[in-house]
């Protein structure tokens, strides 16, 4: 039986930015798990549209389909958007909306790829204060596992780690890197907690201009493709089981 097609559902921007780091991670996966399907279907802005893939999907024959949100929490886009569209998609395909990325070990492992790319080394680590900046949300549970990941992060060595958010909620990045060199921080790095480049992650590096490091988004990681495979594997596996494969 053919595995599950698996139809990475990303958020879409004006800034062509991020449609090309959202391919750029998907051909990693593709890379890392050779012979499975994946496709790339978009929220708004960009093609193809969801609504569109799984329409052309089902004309091709496709049955099965794990639609994984390329999003890091689990906020209104997760809980209402993206059930709406699939809940238009064509009768014949069966879907299963996968689990979002975060939070994760290995999206904490791909913040530390990021912060060690942009300059910082382990001897760093005890005297840097970390601003774990996202894109922010107004949904409550967003918010309190960012708040958590900061807290489980801080545990690892750093001098300190602070949540900050670029639009919704408070704080702000500028006002998270002021604490910490209020905080008596030696130095003071901002990790971008943001899958592609856009207009809200702009505003957490203009945030930034105050911190000593900037770390690139977390992008086409090794470990964010991983996360996306791991979710793939969690939800095509119950999907099988009622088919009886």
């Amino acid at each position: 039986m053919r595995r599950p097609v698996l139809l990475v559902v990303a958020h879409g921007s004006r800034d062509p930015r991020h449609a090309a780091t959202v391919h750029d991670l998907v051909r990693r996966v593709r890379a890392q798990r050779p012979g499975l399907r994946v496709e790339t279907g978009f929220l708004d802005f960009n093609v193809p549209s969801v609504g569109a893939l799984l329409r052309s999907l089902d004309a091709e024959g496709v049955r099965d389909v794990v639609a994984l949100p390329l999003l890091l929490t689990r906020a209104f886009h997760a809980k209402a958007d993206i059930p709406a569209v699939l809940a238009e998609a064509p009768p014949r395909l069966r879907i299963r909306q996968a689990d979002v990325l975060g939070p994760s070990p290995l999206l904490l492992a791909a913040l530390e790829r990021r912060l060690h790319e942009a300059g910082l080394t382990p001897a760093n680590r005890s005297s840097t204060g970390v601003v774990l900046a996202s894109a922010g949300s107004s949904d409550p549970e967003a918010i309190a596992v960012i708040a958590d990941v900061a807290r489980e992060w801080r545990h690892t060595g750093w001098c300190a780690v602070r949540p900050a958010f670029a639009s919704a909620s408070l704080p702000r990045t500028e006002d998270a890197v002021r604490e910490l060199r209020e905080l008596g921080c030696a130095r003071v790095a901002v990790a971008p907690y943001v899958l592609a480049p856009g207009r809200l992650p702009d505003r957490i590096a203009r945030g930034a201009a105050g911190a000593d490091v900037l770390a690139d988004v977390l992008g086409p990681s090794p470990e964010v493709a991983q996360v996306l495979l791991e979710r793939y594997d969690a939800a095509r596996t119950p999907l099988l089981t009622a088919l009886g494969a």
